[in-house]
Formats: structure tokens, C-alpha cells, sequence
């Protein structure tokens, strides 16, 4: 007995968990451009002053103290508080203007370069936050204690799923070292878990359990489902707790992902020039690369949100080395995802945003010479890009100062980004909420202001 009709045949507190395709209704609450959201996370920070916000006049203050009128007092971390001097490191790296929009680069981003005119770059995000597990927590749940639900975990509550047999929301990750990556960062936090991202291995299987165990074969495996179902809906009846209805999904989700996830890894499917277009990482399960196409193929099925996180931009010492192996490592394939996107008409229906949690200092960190510097965190100022749906291409906003210390124009709180994202799906973030312990909570907390001017 197929487990949906089983489902259908069940009346009472059981039925609506157990749908997991449905969203909440009226969501959307208007109409979106975007279906999907690929999320390119650089775990570590990047330096937004090598790579995206050209600083030209820092060369005629190579070593200076940064001035006083510049810091105003302003809050360091433990690991650069104590140092006696915090002396100017400009980027070693060339800029350079690109496309019609005029964007500015570093030489780090030649891929990128050439598809600037369809991003559109915030150089004036700024957070609360100044160490990573905070600082990484609040991008994607709005608070820097544990325990929210993530962006992916609220898309999937309101907006439900197009495709039944893979997850809505699915998280990857990349790159070797850095900081830490916890499950919160794709959990459902006090939503149902039925929300709750699924992260795929980096090494052989992406999901495990794929094959049926030795001696088992597909109908036998169907029909321990169906017990199984018959016993937990009588567990259901009993106690009325939401979770097992969860449960009862997720292994039938897990039997339908069984013939599902096979067919979407396998990249036989792919021209040679698509994998050359990602890199040369493209056939390298675990990569940035290979999760890049296949973050393309997941959305190509209606996942609703790709999580991709990529660690080792937490570079406060040797910088230079450093930056330009993550860059390798992104660069290509970011460009690639979002090339490949527009060339199979996705870009029009998919938003994907790339970016850190915060920025990187103009002070260097430990030794500075002609060749080589740190840099610590920095909350104050960072740039990420947008591009795909709902988003106006070519725009760049916010300014920061001449040392890209403090924002002087056009200041965006992460509350902002995250409320603007949830627009561009159709959603007023004022309006997806869930009640939890007598108080209503949102994405945005009470915050949030969708950014005007960056929308299509």
C-alpha cells in the first residue's frame, strides 16, 4: 500500500503535517519572481577591500596608523585589541572597472568580471555581529544565539515544495579548515523538522542509504514502510505530537530520494563544455565547483533553496596567498552558475546571493610588509552581490569611507538583505511568521526593510 493513500485514508491532527508539499495559505502574498534561491556562503569573511571595494588612495598611506576620526572607539576583537599599532595594509591586488554598469573588481575575480552587468553589489552591509559563529548564525536566522529557524527552514514552512521527491532545501558544503559549520545553520529551529535542511556528503553518497541493504529488495523495503506508517499513525493518534508525523514523511521521502538523487548526480548528462564552463573541480564531488552545478540541477527539479557554504576566507595572516587559493577555488564556478542559470532561462526565476558574514579590516593584522598582511574581522562594513529574480542588474550601493572603515552612504542591516530576499519570492516578511511560545517570531525579528533600489 502506497503510504500517500495511506495518509489520505487518515483524518485528524495527522493530515496537514504529514503534507509536506503545502505551504502556508495566502503565501505567497503577492506575486514573486523568484521560485528558488541558491545561497553562496563564504564561510570566514571575505576581504571586501581585495576584492570589491577599490580603495586607490590607501597606497599613499601604506604603514600609517589608522587615524582616530576613523575608529572612533569603535569595538575590536581579542585577537588585534592589543596590538600597539594598527597600521594601514592597502591591497596588493590591481581593480579594475567592468561591463557597462562600471562595476569595480579586483584581478581575483576574472570570471566574475565578466558577468558583472547581471549582479547588482551592496557594499554597505553591516551586522551586529563580530566573531563568526554569531556573525554566521544571524545571516541565516536573524539572531546570533542558536535555536531560529534558517532562511531555507522559513521558505520551506511558507512556500512548501514543487517537487516531492527531493528535499526543499538542501545544504553543501566546501573547502577545507576554517571555521566550524553547524547543523543550526540549516536547522528548523522551533518550526517543524520536517523544514530542516538536508545536507548532502561531500564524499560518496550524497544521502546515505541510497541502495537497498543486501537481501532486501524494492517491494520488500516498501512494504516495512507501510508498517512502519500504520504504527507510527497509531503512535500519532495517541499522543498527537507533530513530529511523527514528520517522521512518517521523511521516510517516505527517503524511499522516493532513493530513485531521485541517483538520477540527479549523475552528471553523464552534462555537454563537456557545461563542466568546463564550472572548472576544473566540476567532477570533483565535494567541491565548490561540482556543488555549484549541482545546486543548478537541484533547482532545474524544483528544490526550493541551495545552501552553499565554502570555508577559508578567514584570513588574518597571509592574506595575499591565501585569498587568491579561495578565489581559484569560487571565482570560476560562481560566474559559471550564474551564465548557466541564464542560458537555460533559470536566472529569470532563481535569486542567488553570494557573500560573507562580515567584512575584513584596512588594518593589518600582526607583521605588515610590501607583500604580505592580515586582516581581523569586521562588522561595520562587507559587500555581497545578488543576481537572478526580482533583483535590478547593474546597480552598486553604498559607499564606504576612503579606508572602507565606516559606511557613509546607503547603510543595509542584514535584516534588510534577508528582507528583501524573502520579497523577491513574493513573501512580506512582516507577515511569515510562527507562533512560538506566546510570541510570534519572523526571519526579520522586528526589523527589515526591503531595498528599493535593488529590486527589478
Amino acid at each position: 500500500m502506497a503510504l500517500a493513500t495511506l495518509l489520505n485514508r487518515e483524518t485528524g491532527a495527522a493530515e496537514d503535517p504529514v503534507k509536506s508539499a503545502a505551504g502556508l495559505p495566502g503565501v505567497p502574498h503577492f506575486t514573486g519572481r523568484a521560485k528558488h534561491v541558491i545561497y553562496l556562503c563564504q564561510s570566514g569573511a571575505p576581504s571586501q577591500l581585495d576584492l570589491f571595494d577599490y580603495k586607490p588612495q590607501l597606497q599613499k598611506r601604506f604603514g600609517q596608523e589608522l587615524p582616530d576620526s576613523i575608529r572612533r572607539g569603535q569595538r575590536l576583537t581579542g585577537m588585534t585589541a592589543a596590538q600597539a599599532s594598527f597600521p594601514i595594509a592597502p591591497s596588493v591586488f590591481k581593480f579594475a572597472q567592468h561591463g557597462q554598469s562600471g562595476a569595480w573588481l579586483s584581478e581575483l575575480m576574472p570570471h566574475t568580471a565578466k558577468i558583472v552587468d547581471r549582479l547588482s553589489f551592496v557594499r554597505s552591509l553591516h551586522t551586529e555581529a563580530i566573531n563568526h559563529d554569531p556573525a554566521i548564525t544571524f545571516m541565516q536566522t536573524g539572531h546570533q544565539l542558536a535555536g531560529r529557524p534558517s532562511m531555507g527552514s522559513w521558505l520551506s514552512y511558507g512556500l512548501g515544495s514543487q517537487n516531492e521527491d527531493l528535499p526543499t532545501f538542501v545544504a553543501m558544503t566546501s573547502g577545507d579548515g576554517g571555521q566550524p559549520l553547524y547543523d543550526r545553520l540549516w536547522g528548523s529551529g522551533f518550526l517543524p523538522s520536517k523544514h530542516q535542511g538536508v545536507k548532502f556528503r561531500r564524499a560518496g553518497d550524497p544521502v546515505l542509504y541510497l541502495s537497498n541493504p543486501q537481501g532486501l529488495d524494492l517491494k520488500l523495503r516498501r512494504g516495512v514502510l507501510d508498517d512502519l506508517a500504520k504504527l507510527n499513525q497509531l503512535k500519532l493518534k495517541q499522543v498527537g505530537d507533530p513530529e511523527i508525523a514528520t517522521r512518517i514523511a521523511q521516510y517516505e521521502l527517503a524511499f522516493r530520494m532513493q530513485k531521485s538523487v541517483p538520477e540527479l548526480i549523475d552528471i553523464s548528462d552534462e555537454p563537456q563544455r557545461v563542466l568546463d564552463r564550472y572548472g576544473p573541480d566540476s567532477q570533483k564531488p565535494g567541491t565548490f565547483g561540482a556543488n555549484c552545478l549541482l545546486a543548478r540541477r537541484l533547482v532545474q527539479r524544483g528544490v526550493r533553496f541551495v545552501q552553499l557554504y565554502h570555508r577559508g576566507w578567514d584570513q588574518h595572516t597571509n592574506l595575499p596567498t591565501e585569498i587568491r587559493k579561495q578565489s581559484v577555488a569560487t571565482d570560476q564556478p560562481s560566474a559559471a552558475l550564474i551564465q548557466d542559470l541564464a542560458d537555460l532561462g533559470l536566472l529569470d526565476e532563481t535569486l542567488v546571493i553570494w557573500g560573507g558574514e562580515f567584512g575584513r579590516t584596512v588594518y593589518c593584522q600582526g607583521k605588515l610588509t610590501g607583500d604580505n598582511y592580515g586582516r581581523d574581522h569586521h562588522p561595520r562594513c562587507f559587500t555581497v552581490w545578488l543576481a537572478g529574480a526580482g533583483i535590478k542588474p547593474g546597480v552598486t550601493l553604498g559607499q564606504t569611507d576612503d579606508y572602507s572603515y565606516n559606511i557613509v552612504e546607503d547603510p543595509i542591516e542584514v535584516f534588510d538583505l534577508n528582507a528583501t530576499i524573502l520579497h523577491c519570492l513574493g513573501i512580506d516578511h512582516r507577515r511569515l511568521t510562527h507562533k512560538f511560545q506566546g510570541r510570534h517570531y519572523r526571519l526579520t525579528d522586528v526589523h527589515g526593510e526591503v531595498i528599493q533600489s535593488l529590486l527589478a
